[in-house]
């Protein structure tokens, strides 16, 4: 069974991740918190270093403030330029193609800085902080995320080895180095988490898959670079009906939050700069 190859009138992953999303508190409707604990308003002067496909900043931009978003790929900053463009509460953004050393963003001009699955790419981690913090008023808030230490060291046994080479995950943190490392830059934790048990199996089901297809001589190298893309493999769609339908049920909640401390695809700190 080859991705193009999705059932007719198959649960959607995507919408399923979105409703997992919500039930762990990001991009509540109505609240203007990226995530619980992270609230954006007009008032806001918005930094998202590394904004990829640009889900943060668009919400941001919904929300009235002002949003700047840096990412190494010219193709992302433009896309995420054209999604705002269209964002009526929004008129004032800015898009940087290109890394953090330095960061081309004034001295304490920011009020929110994020900077969400980006630490576990850099060489220098420290580095990449220090200019956050740098750009950040007094008082600004920080949301900065990386991947869980379990769920990496799980897909270590079968994901594709350059998964864990540069230029993608080139280092994994434990929940004290990602701790310390916030606390080393200076930055006052207010609240940690970790979530995302669906995605972390989606990742693996998307391995395994690919180990099926290399096996059978029919694996394309673009197929890794689709991961959360449509046409889906019939088997994640199967995953998606069978992760909605233990949100729905009467417990289904509580087992999602304790599969996602369990094992997490990601960990995330609110953090805040002194003053």
């Amino acid at each position: 069974m080859k991705d193009s190859d999705s059932p007719k009138g198959a649960t959607d992953p995507i919408w399923v991740g979105l409703a997992d999303g919500l039930k762990s508190g990001w991009y509540v409707p109505g609240t203007g918190e990226v995530v619980t604990g992270f609230p954006v308003t007009a008032e806001d002067t918005v930094l998202d270093l590394g904004c990829g496909n640009g889900p943060s900043s668009l919400f941001c931009a919904k929300q009235g403030a002002d949003v700047t978003f840096t990412d190494l790929l010219p193709e992302a900053v433009a896309e995420v330029e054209k999604a705002i463009a269209k964002v009526e509460a929004c008129d004032r953004y800015r898009g940087i193609v290109g890394d953090s050393n330095p960061l081309l963003v004034d001295d304490e001009s920011m009020t929110r800085i994020m900077c969400c699955e980006v630490l576990e790419h850099v060489e220098d981690p420290a580095q990449v902080l220090g200019e956050l913090v740098r750009v950040g008023k007094p008082g600004a808030l920080y949301l900065l995320t990386v991947p869980g230490e379990a769920g990496e060291k799980m897909q270590q046994a079968f994901a594709l080895p350059e998964y864990f080479e540069a230029p993608n995950h080139i280092r994994i943190f434990s929940k004290d180095d990602f701790v310390s490392l916030v606390e080393g830059a200076g930055l006052e934790i207010e609240r940690y988490e970790a979530y995302g048990f669906f995605m972390l199996f989606w990742m693996c089901m998307h391995w395994l898959i690919i180990d099926e297809q290399i096996e059978e001589g029919s694996y394309t190298p673009a197929l890794s670079e689709t991961m959360i893309q449509p046409p889906f493999h019939q088997n994640i769609h199967h995953l998606a009906d069978m992760w909605k339908s233990i949100l729905d049920m009467p417990k289904g909640l509580e087992f999602k939050k304790q599969m996602d401390q369990l094992l997490p695809k990601s960990q995330y700190v609110i953090a805040r700069k002194p003053g």
